[in-house]
């Protein structure tokens, strides 16, 4: 049986034989080696069908699940086929089969299952022990992998439950053995522009282009706004003067378009540097500093509350309305100053004599020594001037209280009491700065009114004068003692006039007059009613009416 499986495996070589192999004594690798000796890797491409490469099982019942082989081809070639030779036991065939069922072959550039192309996966039916498959691609390793997994319903005939051991006899990968050529003899050169001058082994097609072209043959350039293999990749639109981008790299040639940076320009700068400059195309810093307001290594990060300027180094006054910071470029107060505070910045307090919001109310014209008052609510430092309270000092005392802080009480015989040093104009019977002293001789608001010296017994009532007059009798003597003194007054002051009218009339004489008769004439009679007299000196006294004065004396 082993000598039938070895024919068949060599006439399936003889079907490339045009071909070179590219995988004979290269490099294998293998995920897993069952413990023993003489089952490594190398076995398969040792060009010995009867030395074979195993894996530990895998399966249910084993700890791996999966179980993959490879070999590197040392360069990337166009592959024509792959040929594998399975291990067989006579009588065991079906088994054999079922252990390699399912399996899969990738071709890669990297050795990485996740960045190849596949080849081949069997299945659902089983496989020959001798398979052979063409796979007309490039690369450089060829990978074989088979998988168990738990849970996972697999087609008839497959080994699951059993062990399943992966074991490869010999595996020979067929294609031309020059880079850069295809054909039947491997003697036609590939299109220029084929990425690793690899093609079609048949055709001559392209598997992937240079950066810079697309086709078939790659022989098309690719247009504006493009680029990479293939022309598969975009260009940012960030070049400078929307200058296109490199079609091979795809970069800016000119540079960056302003706000731009990193190898494609593909990266808007985040930072803020001074004076509006880009930021570094090579690395998105700001090359001359950041602008005020900005800090960090790419000047993205804001000044934190309170600071403000280059370098965040200024504080802001602190006095912005409503503790809003203020502008982190200028330090202004964009909000407006707390009440107390003016200019752009809230940093200097009101002038003397404001206050407040904006500083434009004024300070009372009360507060204590004419200091001016605090700038932020207006309240007079030093306290109030007499007759006035309250913060700011713009409340009068109320009424019966006066003098500092209003803490005096008027006295109860004011009729009205000054706020501010408690003078007062006095009730009927009584007078004084505070109305303390009653009223002597005298009656009335302020006493301002005497007497009558006709009250009965002298009782002359403060408050509403003489309450009661004399009796008849006696009221008569007084009143007669009374009416002389009037008479003697009256005679006393027409003589004083007589007198000023003659030395008046006397003076106008030598002046004006000519002749006596004729100055008598003019100017007494006519003249004198121009002199001013001077008031009588005695009061006038008001006197009650007698209710005797009717009375008949017998």
């Amino acid at each position: 049986m082993k000598n039938i499986d070895l024919t068949i495996f060599l006439v399936g070589l003889n079907a490339s034989f045009a071909y070179d192999d590219l995988s004979h004594n290269k490099d294998a690798s293998q995920s897993h080696t069952v413990k023993g000796t003489g089952f490594g890797a190398e076995n398969a491409v040792d060009g010995n069908t009867a030395t074979c490469m195993r894996t530990e099982p895998i399966g249910p019942n084993s700890p791996d699940k999966t179980v993959w082989w490879k070999v590197d081809l040392g360069g990337v070639y166009n592959i024509y086929s792959v040929n594998i030779l399975f291990k067989n036991y006579d009588g065991y065939e079906s088994r054999q089969q079922g252990r390699f069922a399912g399996f899969s072959l990738y071709i890669s550039n990297t050795g990485n299952m996740d960045s190849s192309s596949l080849c081949y996966k069997d299945g659902p039916e089983l496989p020959p022990l001798n398979f052979s498959t063409e796979c007309t691609l490039s690369g450089r390793y060829v990978i074989f992998y088979n998988e168990r997994l738990d849970g996972v319903a697999y087609p008839v005939g497959y080994e699951v439950v059993a062990i399943v051991y992966t074991e490869l006899c010999e595996v020979i990968v067929k294609g031309c053995g020059k880079p850069g050529v295809y054909g039947s003899n491997c003697n036609i050169p590939c299109p220029n522009n084929c990425r690793y001058s690899t093609c079609h082994i048949h055709n001559g097609t392209c598997f992937e282009c240079e950066a810079g072209y697309k086709g078939a043959v790659c022989a098309t350039e690719c247009p504006d706004e493009w680029y990479g293999f293939d022309c598969k990749q975009q260009c940012s639109g960030h070049c400078r003067d929307n200058v296109p981008c490199n079609k091979v790299t795809g970069q800016c040639d000119k540079g960056c378009a302003h706000g731009w940076y990193g190898q494609h320009c593909e990266q808007r700068c985040v930072g803020h540097c001074i004076n509006n400059a880009s930021c570094i195309q090579a690395n998105g810093t700001c090359d001359g500093g950041c602008a005020p307001g900005w800090i960090g290594s790419f000047c993205e990060k804001e000044c934190s509350n309170g600071a403000y300027g280059y370098g965040c180094v200024n504080n802001c006054s602190g006095h912005c309305m409503g503790d809003s910071p203020c502008n982190k470029q200028t330090g202004h107060c964009d909000r407006g100053c707390d009440p107390g505070y003016t200019n752009a910045s809230c940093s200097k307090e009101c002038s003397s004599g404001t206050y407040g919001k904006n500083c434009t109310k004024k300070c009372s014209e009360y507060c204590l020594h004419n200091k001016s008052c605090n700038h932020i609510d207006g309240a007079c430092t030093d306290g109030c001037q007499d007759g006035y309270k309250g913060n700011i000092c713009n409340i009068s005392c109320e009424s019966g209280r006066y003098g500092k802080n209003c803490s005096h009480t008027c006295s109860k015989n004011c009729k009205t009491c000054k706020h501010t040093d408690g003078t007062c104009s006095c009730y009927a019977g009584w007078s004084g700065p505070n109305c303390s002293i009653g009223c002597t001789n005298s009656y009335g608001e302020n006493c301002q009114y005497l007497c009558h010296p006709l009250c009965a017994n002298q009782t002359c009532d403060r408050f509403d004068g003489c309450l009661e007059m004399l009796e008849h009798s006696g009221s008569n003597q007084k009143e007669e003692t009374w009416t002389a003194g009037l008479s003697v007054s009256i005679g006393f002051n027409a003589l004083l006039l007589a007198v000023v009218l003659f030395l008046l009339w006397r003076q106008y004489k030598k002046v004006h007059c000519g002749a006596i008769i004729s100055c008598w004439e003019s100017s007494l009679y006519e003249k004198s009613t121009r002199i001013d007299v001077p008031e009588p000196t005695y009061q006038e006294l008001v006197v009650k009416e007698n209710p005797y004065q009717n009375t008949t004396i017998n």
